[in-house]
């Protein structure tokens, strides 16, 4: 049986290391979380986002506008918290409701505030492997495989997913680390022949049950960053847990692997940001 990477419980831990440096360091950060519309998983991701901070010693505004808001609005609030010395994380809830320019609205954050890493000056750094901050679920990965002694360096990782968010910059920062890289999409043809291929799986489609056991190679590290709800309600990835779970030699569960991670690592770039703010006063 493989053995689990428990993000739930190196979760923990890092927020007990920032909480510490924050402590020890006498910093107030401030992340700013700004949702808009009634998404109700949009609700519970800012809820447990602000436990977090909490968790921390991180200061959390929240700023909720009505779908209805507009785009002109939710644009005049980040201009308001980019300008604003004591917030230095700055957040969008996503998805966005219709009609509003997600792309257009991340390009609105300061480089500097934006911990999630999804501003095109912060995925340039991230290509050039310069970077002030790591997307919060790929740099989550690479923290359970470092926290587990796995070395990416010359294996064959094939990411399946090619989101901006998780299946690309998780390509490039395996690319960093020496991996050999296969990104795989919706469009790839026979998708197990190149599953089969790696030593390092990572799932990030949002689709239950995409990876079943003949897709992957036995004593594989697989790694499910997907979170699906199945037809009884519950949460889910895109991995065959129970068939694959004997193949790997690793497995991340959904829940508890790397969601749990996602939320550290934006405390973690939140602490950055306020060092970082602190060092060109």
């Amino acid at each position: 049986m493989a053995t689990l990477l428990d993000g739930a419980a190196l979760a923990g831990e890092i927020k007990a290391q920032v909480a510490a440096e924050i402590k020890k360091a006498g910093i107030n950060p401030g992340l700013a979380v700004v949702i808009v519309g009634e998404n109700p998983a949009s609700r519970i991701y800012v809820d447990y986002k602000k436990k977090d901070c909490a968790e921390c010693g991180i200061r959390s505004e929240e700023f909720a506008l009505s779908a209805e808001a507009g785009e002109d609005a939710l644009l005049a609030c980040i201009a308001a918290l980019n300008r604003r010395a004591d917030i230095h994380g700055i957040l969008v809830q996503q998805p966005l409701p219709a009609g509003y320019d997600e792309r257009k609205v991340l390009q609105a954050i300061s480089p500097d505030k934006d911990v999630d890493a999804f501003h095109p000056v912060n995925v340039g750094r991230i290509v050039s492997g310069d970077y002030a901050f790591l997307p919060c679920t790929p740099a989550g990965v690479l923290a359970l495989l470092d926290h587990y002694g796995i070395n990416p360096k010359g294996r064959h990782c094939v990411v399946v997913g090619r989101s901006d968010i998780v299946g690309k910059p998780q390509a490039m920062l395996l690319l960093h680390r020496d991996a050999t890289v296969t990104i795989c999409h919706s469009k790839t043809l026979d998708l197990g022949h190149f599953t089969r291929q790696a030593d390092i799986l990572v799932a990030a489609v949002g689709k239950e049950n995409l990876i079943t056991a003949d897709m992957v190679k036995p004593g594989a590290v697989v790694i499910d960053v997907a979170m699906n709800k199945n037809a009884a309600g519950k949460l889910c990835g895109d991995v065959d847990f129970p068939a694959v779970e004997p193949i790997a030699s690793y497995i991340t569960p959904v829940p508890g692997g790397v969601g749990p991670m996602t939320r550290a690592i934006l405390m973690r770039n939140t602490l950055e940001a306020t060092q970082n703010a602190a060092s060109v006063l």
